[in-house]
């Protein structure tokens, strides 16, 4: 074998050895280094806001749950009532009412919300009117629209719907 030969094996041996060693799809058809990466794996939900799971909380101990039995759960757990009007009517009239309530700040108001951003008895969260069907929906909920159960909410709810209703 002549010198120029050698070489140019060497020089193949070598080739291969890098282009092996280095990544090379062909060398590697079975990896799955690539396919595990973060970005190629589905997205996962976080348990407190997988609605199976919500369902499973808020299920009754051996009974099925469905979708209208989780949405009573719901309404239950939360601060609130209904109000028969508009949702603007029954705004301006909830302004109103909170305005006459002893030790209760009014921080801030949003008309197109529908929801004003309270002070009372040492608590702060949002009294929110929602148009349902058939009346508005008045609420005590933070600033996530999740359901405040805390007293001074109870008793804010409390005085509020012995003003509102009729």
């Amino acid at each position: 074998m002549s010198k120029s030969s050698s070489s140019f094996v060497a020089v193949i041996a070598l080739s291969i050895t890098v282009a092996s060693v280095s990544g090379c799809s062909w060398f590697h058809r079975g990896n799955k280094l690539y396919a595990a990466s973060a970005e190629s794996r589905p997205l996962e939900v976080p348990p407190e806001l997988d609605t199976t799971t919500v369902a499973a909380r808020s299920a009754p101990a051996g009974g099925s749950t469905t979708a209208s039995a989780t949405q009573q759960a719901v309404s239950q757990a939360s601060v609130g009532f209904k109000v028969a009007g508009s949702r603007d009517e029954v705004f301006n009239r909830l302004g109103e009412a909170l305005a006459k309530v002893e030790g209760l700040t009014i921080t801030s108001r949003a008309q197109l919300l529908g929801a004003y951003d309270v002070t009372y008895a040492g608590a702060s969260f949002l009294v929110r009117a929602t148009a349902t069907e058939g009346g508005v929906y008045i609420a005590a909920v933070d600033p996530r629209g999740l359901p405040v159960t805390a007293d001074a909410a109870q008793q804010l709810i409390a005085t509020l719907r012995t003003s509102l209703a009729p």
